[in-house]
This record gives structure tokens, C-alpha cells and sequence, in this order.
């Protein structure tokens, strides 16, 4: 990751529905402009998180899979 995230999600060893729950709840408690990576190893957060952002209105910056660690990072947009 280029840039240096605000808050860390560590979401690994957990599966579909979880990661995307576990990240509404912290995108939550986190300030608009603020970034958060997300860490991941359930495959469905390729897609799920994509469409999170989307749907929500948050921006996501970077995404990447190493080794089937996937890693997000989201910058907080408006308010929910």
C-alpha cells in the first residue's frame, strides 16, 4: 500500500458475511476523509468490498491479493 492508512480492519481468517459487517461497523466509528485498510483472506471480499464502496459512497483507493491475503484501502466519504 502507497499510502498509510488512519485505522487498520483486520478481518482474516473470517468469512462472507463477516469482513463486509465487520467493515460497515468500523467505517462507522471512523471520521469522513480518514483511511482504512481493510485485511482479508475470505476470496468474497473481492467482490463484496468493491460493492460496499460503491454502494455507500466511499472511495476505494487501493486493492490487492498476496498469497490469498487480500488487503483494501477505503477513504471515508460524506456521512451515512
Amino acid at each position: 500500500m502507497s499510502i498509510k492508512p488512519d485505522h487498520i480492519l483486520d478481518a482474516t481468517g473470517l468469512f462472507c458475511p463477516e469482513p463486509v459487517m465487520l467493515l460497515h461497523n468500523k467505517i462507522r466509528d471512523i471520521a469522513v476523509g480518514d483511511t482504512l485498510q481493510v485485511l482479508a483472506t475470505d476470496p468474497s471480499t473481492e467482490r463484496d468490498i468493491p460493492k460496499f464502496c460503491t454502494f455507500l459512497g466511499h472511495d476505494l483507493l487501493e486493492q490487492g491479493e498476496f498469497d490469498g491475503n487480500y488487503r483494501y484501502l477505503l477513504r471515508k466519504q460524506g456521512e451515512e
